[in-house]
């Protein structure tokens, strides 16, 4: 079954830092498109960065220098350093990944994880 698992939300101050975990199973993920998706509320979901199997990255410009992108291939996590926080960053996170290797956009993400709440406070 393929499973993707967050953890790392949680509440901080503006400018603190936050580490999110995604540890996938079910499927290649050394082979998969891996992505952060995040949701504030009443608000559309937006892509916040994309890993490609082979290592490129994409960053929505609001997060660019602050957030980072990275896997394990042996640990089968995903993560997401994000630093220097705003009350913008304030959303639900979600950890996604691609049934296959394409992912030119942000439309082709197909695995979910349950998702994880992060709150700056000002």
């Amino acid at each position: 079954q393929v499973q993707l698992v967050e953890s790392g939300g949680g509440s901080v101050q503006a400018g603190g830092s936050l580490r999110l975990s995604c540890v996938v199973s079910g499927f290649r993920f050394s082979s998969a498109c891996m992505a952060w998706f995040r949701q504030p509320l009443g608000k559309e979901r937006e892509g916040v960065a994309k890993l490609r199997s082979a290592g490129s990255t994409t960053y929505a410009d609001s997060v660019k220098g602050r957030f980072t992108i990275t896997k394990d291939n042996a640990k089968n996590t995903l993560y997401l350093q994000m630093n220097i926080l705003n009350d913008e960053d304030t959303a639900m996170y979600y950890c996604a990944a691609t049934a296959g290797t394409w992912c030119p956009g942000w439309n082709y993400f197909t695995y979910w994880g349950q998702g994880t709440q992060v709150t700056v406070s000002s």
